[in-house]
């Protein structure tokens, strides 16, 4: 299966960033979405943070606001990044995730969401 679309978590984006690797990730997708939740946990009072500077500088990464995460989700009790990568995943079939927690892979698997490690 060719994943070419994606919602990513603020750890693999932050361990991209610190790491150089960030031109893998529109090398690899097409679609990168970052919830408003990850991005503000990634940009948040980090004005130096090479994430926080490189996050808002790249052209790849398409910032989409949550409104409402699913219950479904919610009832999990995972941190509020995870919840809204979750929540806008079971919002756009098609997209898998890129996720580290457990409980959040395990939460993504249970709903029939692709998850990856990055």
């Amino acid at each position: 299966m060719l994943i070419k679309r994606v919602i990513i978590n603020s750890s693999p984006l932050i361990v991209l960033f610190k790491s150089k690797q960030t031109d893998l990730l529109p090398q690899l997708f097409d679609e990168i979405l970052v919830p408003g939740a990850v991005w503000d946990e990634v940009t948040a009072g980090r004005k130096n943070d090479v994430a926080a500077t490189g996050l808002m500088k790249v052209s790849w990464a398409q910032r989409i606001e949550m409104t409402e995460i699913s219950p479904e989700v919610l009832a999990w009790d995972l941190g509020k990044g995870e919840s809204a990568v979750l929540g806008l995943a079971l919002k756009k079939p098609g997209f898998a995730v890129i996720i580290d927690d457990r409980a959040a892979r395990r939460c993504a698997q249970s709903f029939g969401v692709v998850t990856m490690l990055f």
